[in-house]
């Protein structure tokens, strides 16, 4: 579900299902590295977020600038996007 804010921006988000929605933007992260390439093609990344308010720790999932290409894929959340990880073929966790 989206919630749509002030000039057509979605100001939150609620999963349904599946992956749901992540923080996905690359400039939320940080220690960046390839992991791995989904059975689609996908890079698959290791990451830590900058701001813990996102997420402690290290984390698998991708950036949001390489799947923009994926029909409903990507979601501008304000001024970063998020991937909606049941729209791709890797799975965004907390390693």
């Amino acid at each position: 579900f989206f919630q749509i804010g002030a000039g057509g921006t979605v100001t939150s988000l609620t999963a349904c299902g599946g992956g749901g929605f992540g923080p996905s933007d690359r400039r939320l992260k940080k220690n960046i590295r390839q992991y791995g390439k989904s059975l689609n093609g996908i890079n698959i990344y290791l990451f830590e977020y900058k701001d813990e308010k996102y997420g402690k720790g290290v984390w698998q999932g991708v950036m949001a600038d390489e799947v923009e290409h994926i029909d409903g894929a990507v979601v501008n959340m304000g001024e970063y996007k998020w991937v909606n990880y049941d729209k791709v073929d890797v799975e965004f966790k907390q390693i």
